[in-house]
């Protein structure tokens, strides 16, 4: 029984595994790759803008984040539902690895925005008074004091985000995006192939691992 299991695996992992690595290798760099961008981006714009001592804008601040909650709130699955029409419009296919990145990177943008913003929130605020009382110019005091005070948790937040996108990256592949996550829904669910089960899941979990052993180890660096 053992040995028709192993081979069994085997097989499909001979003509499966590589076409798997390259999907989701496609998702989640792509999708870091913006969500990361972008959730910097709207992560210092959603503190910069609550923040009278910078450039405080109530109702901008208002409509990012409400924009923000209304992303997070749904679902995953059905944000690529919701999705299908822009992402036919960005990339002209609905399925596949590239397809797959734009609900990804839309999830993960919003998810690290708010975790960005927490920790430029957790900034002792003496720290910024003293530079703001130097008279430095404000692009000087995010890149040089806020930026720097910040950084270990913006680490800690993106290694989170990396590994949500992970778990994502799988559920994607249950929708037309391929992947890891496809090859363990059609051979480890739909035809009991309990050997890629298995090796699905060690694989996902080395991942995480590695992933996570990464961040901490950069913000550890980072951290003074």
């Amino acid at each position: 029984m053992f040995n028709e299991v192993l081979e069994s695996t085997l097989e499909i992992l001979r003509n499966e595994l590589w076409k798997a690595f390259y999907e989701t290798a496609i998702m989640l760099s792509i999708s870091f790759f913006l969500s990361t961008a972008f959730g910097l981006s709207f992560g210092f714009l959603l503190y910069l803008t609550r923040d009278q001592r910078f450039f405080k804008r109530p109702g901008l601040n208002k409509v990012i984040a409400a924009v923000i909650n209304f992303i997070r709130s749904i679902p995953f699955i059905i944000l690529v539902v919701f999705t299908l029409p822009f992402t036919f419009f960005v990339v002209g296919t609905k399925i596949g690895p590239v397809a797959a990145s734009v609900p990804l990177s839309i999830t993960a943008t919003v998810f690290l925005a708010r975790l960005v913003e927490s920790s430029l929130k957790e900034v002792d605020s003496g720290v910024l008074e003293a530079a703001l009382s130097t008279g430095a110019k404000t692009s000087l005091i995010v890149r040089k004091v806020l930026l720097r005070e910040a950084a270990p948790g913006i680490v800690r937040g993106i290694t989170v985000t990396f590994i949500s996108l992970i778990g994502f990256s799988a559920m994607a592949g249950m929708v037309g995006g391929g992947g890891i996550g496809n090859l363990a829904v059609q051979y480890g669910y739909y035809r009991y192939e309990l050997g890629i089960m298995i090796f699905t899941i060690v694989v996902l979990v080395l991942l995480v691992q590695a992933a996570q052993f990464t961040g901490d180890y950069i913000a550890k660096k980072l951290t003074h």
